[in-house]
This record gives structure tokens, sequence and C-alpha cells, in this order.
């Protein structure tokens, strides 16, 4: 027998069920994600989990934990980044935000690319646990 959409219930479990950041936690994490764009990667590091994993679109790659800063070291330093279409969902101390990035530098065509990062909020300090790019092109 299947189930029809309308008389489906909704599990009650953690998942389904979405928190409400305040402004001040959203704005917390949008200035650190700035800032994981224009600060460099010791900035990044300082706000990221040591085993975070992170994907790339150039070069593909998915790193995780120390090879993570190898890549970005060369590869950070924008000048500026407009993060447009924003988004932020939460589930407890889980909050992932979603964005439309338009970021440049000297030298190097504007980069555009669809983001999400994965923040966990760990003894009142939030850490990156994921952050994934892929470019519009």
């Amino acid at each position: 027998m299947t189930v029809s959409a309308k008389t489906a219930k909704t599990p009650d479990h953690a998942a389904h069920q979405s928190g409400t950041l305040s402004p001040r936690e959203q704005s917390v994490l949008w200035d650190m994600e700035e800032h994981f764009w224009t600060s460099g990667a010791d900035n990044a590091q300082a706000t990221t989990a040591s085993n975070a994993v992170m994907i790339f679109p150039y070069p593909p790659c998915i790193l995780q934990g120390d090879h993570i800063w190898n890549h970005m070291k060369k590869r950070t330093g924008w000048r500026t980044a407009i993060m447009a279409e924003r988004r932020v969902t939460s589930c407890r101390d889980i909050a992932i935000l979603t964005y439309r990035i338009s970021a440049e530098k000297p030298d190097v065509p504007i980069y555009k690319a669809l983001c999400a990062s994965t923040y966990l909020l760990d003894e009142d300090k939030w850490l990156r646990l994921a952050h994934q790019q892929t470019t519009v092109v």
C-alpha cells in the first residue's frame, strides 16, 4: 500500500525540525564566511575544524584536514567577495549557509560559484565542518 503525499506524516526526529538562528548568530556566521574568502588561509584555518572536508572545482578535488591549507594558500586573498541569494538552514547546533559568490582579485577573472558551508556550534564557537563550491559558467 502506498501512502500519498497528503496523508504522509513528517517524522518527528531532529532532521525534520528546523531551527531559527538569531539575527546576531546569522551575522556572525556570514562575517566568518566573508572572511573565509577575503582574509587569507590562516584566518580560514582558525575558523575551520581540523578534520573538515572541502570540495573545490578547480582543480577538481576533495580535500580534508591539512591538505586543505596547502591548496588554499595558493588560492586565497580575494579583494572582494559578494554573496547573493543567501540562505541559512539550521538544526540544533548545525547551520548550513548557501549562497552565490562573485569574488575578484587583481589579474584574475571574476570567480562565480554556488557555495555551501556547514558549521557546528562547538562549545560556544562556530567551526566550519565542510565547504563546497560549484563554478557557475
